[in-house]
């Protein structure tokens, strides 16, 4: 014999528990999918500037005429540098001389180029979120000033709204759906030490 449930009495304005439960299994597919796009972004700038893939790094425009090497000297395994051109050279606003001081700077391309792997890896696997999200907001927030004031707005630009979504995908949870994080929080290291997950 079988029995049949009664929906739920609700009121307005809330859900019940069947819907409750499709909205959250939307959120972290749709959390997930971002936390994946974002990692993306930050590692496949890591990957064109490294072998330098021609989206960016390899990408020279004179006038009219934009010519494109890839694998070229602009490349970071053949000694270009990630950090000479924006920073020494699209860098403007108050925080500029800033900036150009160490454009191009071996410590700076190392750290700015570790920042992108590994900001992008754990993204994508979606393990170590906090250490993550704390540093490519910190990342985003220093590109942001690098230029300022925006282009298209007084403040707002891409890179804060980057930072802001990091931190709300960690504050969901969003390591867990599509990713590694469950996994990642139950290892005996990170179970004991919240600030590794």
């Amino acid at each position: 014999m079988s029995t049949i449930h009664a929906p739920l009495p609700t009121t307005p304005g809330t859900t019940t528990g069947v819907d409750s439960t499709r909205h959250t299994t939307a959120l972290a597919r749709v959390a997930g999918a971002m936390r994946l796009s974002i990692g993306f972004v930050f590692l496949w700038a890591f990957l064109d500037k490294a072998l330098g893939l021609g989206f960016d790094t390899g990408k020279v425009t004179k006038g009219t005429v934009t010519t494109v090497t890839r694998f070229g000297d602009a490349a970071w395994i053949h000694g270009g540098s990630p950090t000479s051109g924006f920073l020494g050279h699209a860098a403007s606003g108050p925080f500029a001389s800033f900036y150009n001081s160490f454009a191009g700077a071996a410590w700076a391309d190392w750290l700015f180029m570790l920042g992108l792997l590994g900001i992008g890896a754990a993204l994508m696997l979606g393990i170590g979120m906090r250490i993550a999200t704390i540093s490519g907001a910190v990342m985003l927030v220093l590109m942001w000033s690098a230029v300022l004031p925006p282009a298209n707005n007084l403040f707002m630009d891409e890179h804060l709204i980057y930072a802001m979504g990091l931190v709300v995908l960690t504050l969901i949870g969003a390591g867990k759906t599509f990713g590694f994080g469950r996994r990642y929080e139950r290892l005996p290291i990170v179970a004991g030490h919240d600030w590794l997950k």
